[in-house]
């Protein structure tokens, strides 16, 4: 109880007074006491103890729960304020985050420690409070006056004693700027009525308009885009990008971040808008790091033919692999056969190690031919279904082979560069 009323003490002192209205010391431990609770089922109780807003400590109570698993680190301190769902909706996780910060620390190492760092959206604060640290001074900006005040007080709370938080314009805090070692962005992805974006030029702040003023004043830029950008064509919009990250957790592809070195392309300018030096590939611990190739090469590599007796390994792509459409690189680097130039399935005649996605051991491959299939999945009443490249839905497919949902059992559909359909029956692997 004690240090219930610690938190609620040093959230109200360390509060500075603005427009944002503060949350009743009675409220926060109304949440603290019931953060287990289901949200719902408190939010039909008749009677909440005076002074408790209930739908502020409601608001607190999903956002702790949300954390627990998002913000791992953040859910263990007991001080933190969140914010509405939307916004705990959109921020970065922890793993995502951390992320970010090792990738900073890689590309500017000792550098930053006598840099001084911008987040000019700073939202929830997520990311800029995992690469804050690494930096001499860290400035987080956001235009939402409410957030700005949770974030001054998470970053008491999380001991960030180098960051600084104010509330404004990405633009107008641009024009205030001398230098900048680094400045992270991340546009609002959504249009005025809610709507969700995916040029980058109808993302907020536009990036575009303060590419010129933004390479003036950084040493580098890093930016959290949609996921669902293509990344080709931000290449070339930009120009000059040293890395392309496409980040994936649990084959969920999460973010793209861009990192931007204005000086790269001082002497090679046409060169570097090409295509990114680096491309990273990556789903929590699967790393696939390449360089893309020419577009003859990815002709010659993606046309090699299927051999429709072979067996081995069915290789999958995860889906920052997917996203990036590296398969010409990922052939010629694991020397792995693509089915067909739009399968975007693989085949080996053995097991792949550090492959970028899953693996399963081909029991089988049989055409559409009925009495064929009859014989391939005699037997078998239950499997999991993917289809890829192929006239029919994987419930579709499904209901015409009569098999249920789930099991070991795993079938694969596609269609060959012939053009004629066939059906992989697999185990998993590993």
């Amino acid at each position: 109880m004690l240090l219930y009323w610690t938190i609620i003490d040093n959230f109200a002192l360390n509060s500075q007074p603005s427009t944002f209205r503060m949350i009743s010391p009675e409220t926060i431990l109304y949440a603290l006491e019931h953060r287990n609770e289901d949200p719902r089922t408190l939010a039909l109780k008749a009677k909440v103890p005076a002074n408790v807003n209930l739908i502020e400590a409601l608001q607190q109570i999903a956002g702790w729960q949300t954390a627990r698993t998002k913000l791992p680190e953040w859910a263990r301190h007991d001080g933190i304020i969140y914010p509405p769902h939307l916004a705990m909706e959109q921020c970065s996780s922890e793993q995502t985050a951390r992320y970010k910060a090792g990738v900073v620390a890689r590309l500017l190492g000792e550098k930053a420690r006598d840099g001084v760092f911008y987040d000019l959206t700073g939202g929830f604060g997520v990311d800029f409070s995992y690469i804050a640290p690494l930096f001499r001074k860290a400035v987080y900006v956001e235009q939402q006056e409410n957030l700005v005040e949770v974030a001054r007080h998470n970053f008491k709370t999380l001991s960030l004693d180098n960051a600084e938080a104010y509330c404004g314009n990405a633009v107008e805090m641009l024009h205030s700027i001398n230098h900048a070692t680094m400045i992270f962005l991340d546009p609002a992805r959504r249009d005025t009525n809610g709507g969700r974006t995916y040029a980058l030029s109808d993302c907020t702040p536009d990036i575009l308009t303060m590419k010129d003023e933004l390479f003036s004043k950084a040493d580098f830029l890093m930016l959290k885009l949609s996921p669902m950008l293509d990344w080709r064509a931000v290449v070339q919009q930009l120009g000059s990008v040293k890395e392309l990250h496409i980040v994936s957790v649990k084959n969920e592809c999460k973010e793209l971040l861009v990192v931007v070195d204005p000086q790269n392309g001082e002497d090679s300018h046409s060169q570097v808008e090409d295509k990114p030096q680096t491309v990273y590939c990556v789903n929590d611990d699967q790393h696939f790091v390449f360089t893309p190739l020419s577009p003859k090469t990815v002709t010659k590599v993606i046309s090699s033919p299927f051999e429709g007796d072979k067996r081995g390994s069915l290789l999958v792509p995860n889906s920052s692999i997917m996203k990036a459409g590296c398969f010409a690189e990922l052939a010629h680097r694991y020397d792995v056969s693509p089915i067909s130039a739009n399968s975007h399935l693989f085949v080996s005649p053995h097991f792949i190690d550090n492959f970028p996605g899953r693996q399963f051991e081909i029991v089988a491959i049989s055409s559409m031919n009925k009495r064929e299939l009859r014989t391939t999945f005699a037997g078998i009443s239950k499997a999991n279904v993917a289809v890829r490249n192929f006239p029919m839905t994987a419930e579709q497919l499904r209901q015409r082979l009569r098999l249920r949902d789930g099991g070991e059992n795993y079938v694969f559909a596609t269609t060959e560069e012939n053009g004629q359909h066939i059906i992989f029956l697999c185990k998993k692997r590993g």
